[in-house]
C-alpha cells in the first residue's frame, strides 16, 4: 500500500499493539495505532479498510495530558469502542506521553493506569448497539459459526462463574466489516451496565477483559496490552 497515492510521501509507521492480552501477554485484539500528523493527507476510513484491523485509532499529540482519538473499523467510523481506546491510552503511556483523557466523539473518556491494567471509562450509551443473547453453555457458545451472521452486531455470552461474574464471550459484527472480533471493550461496557455488576471477561480464543460498575452509570473497562509490529506504508 502506498500513502494514498501522494507522489514522493514520505514512509508512514502505523504501530500495532495487542489488547486484552491474557497474563501471558498472548493473544489480545489488534489495533492500529497512527499518529494524526503523520496520516494527515490520507483518507482514513481506507487506511483502515486495507490495514484490516478490527479498529485503527488517529491520535492527536496530547497536550496537558488529553489526545484526541478518532476510531476507524474497516467499515465505519465510531463515536467510541474499547479496545481502540484503551490500547491507544496504553501506546501513549508507553511513548513517554501519558494522558488523563482521551477526547473521542463521544465523549471525555477518562484514563488510569494500575498494577499492569490500562483503564478507561465510559458509557454504556457510547457502545455501538448490540444484540446480547446469553447462552445456557460455553459448549453452546464454542458451535457458533462466524458464517451464519451476515448483518449486524450479535454479543453471545454464557458464565463460567456467576458468583464471580466470569463469563466466556464471542461477538460477530458483519454490519462492521468484522467477522469474528477477538475482543469487544464496548459490549463489555454495555453488558456490565445491563447486568449492573463488574465481569471478569473471557472472548474470542481466550482474551481477557475487566470491568467495574459505578451505579451512577459509568462503567470502568480495563486490561493488559503489548506490543505486537509495526507497518510501514
Amino acid at each position: 500500500m502506498n500513502a494514498h497515492d501522494v507522489p514522493d510521501a514520505p514512509d508512514i509507521q502505523v504501530e500495532v499493539v495487542r489488547v486484552f492480552t491474557d497474563p501471558a501477554g498472548n493473544l489480545g485484539n489488534a489495533l492500529g495505532v497512527a499518529r494524526a500528523g503523520d496520516v494527515v493527507a490520507l483518507d482514513k476510513q481506507l487506511l483502515a479498510a486495507r490495514l484490516g484491523f478490527s479498529e485503527t485509532t488517529v491520535v492527536s499529540d496530547p497536550v496537558d495530558g488529553v489526545a484526541d482519538v478518532r476510531i476507524y473499523t474497516p467499515a465505519v467510523e465510531l463515536p467510541f469502542a474499547g479496545h481502540p481506546t484503551v490500547g491507544t491510552a496504553w501506546w501513549l503511556d508507553v511513548q513517554r506521553t501519558p494522558v488523563h483523557t482521551l477526547n473521542v466523539p463521544a465523549g471525555a473518556v477518562a484514563v488510569t493506569q494500575s498494577d499492569g491494567l490500562t483503564w478507561i471509562t465510559a458509557r454504556a450509551e457510547w457502545a455501538p448497539k448490540f444484540t446480547f443473547q446469553q447462552l445456557d453453555s460455553v459448549e453452546q457458545l464454542a458451535a457458533l459459526s462466524p458464517g451464519d451472521y451476515t448483518e449486524g452486531q450479535h454479543y453471545f455470552w454464557a458464565w463460567t462463574d456467576e458468583s464471580r461474574g466470569a463469563l466466556r464471550s464471542r461477538m460477530f459484527a458483519p454490519a462492521m466489516d468484522i467477522a469474528e472480533d477477538e475482543a469487544t471493550g464496548a459490549a463489555a461496557v454495555a453488558l456490565t451496565a445491563q447486568l449492573r455488576r463488574g465481569l471478569i471477561i473471557t472472548q474470542g480464543q481466550g482474551s481477557q477483559l475487566y470491568t467495574e460498575w459505578d451505579s451512577d452509570g459509568w462503567v470502568r473497562l480495563g486490561g493488559r496490552v503489548v506490543e505486537d509490529h509495526v507497518v510501514v506504508l
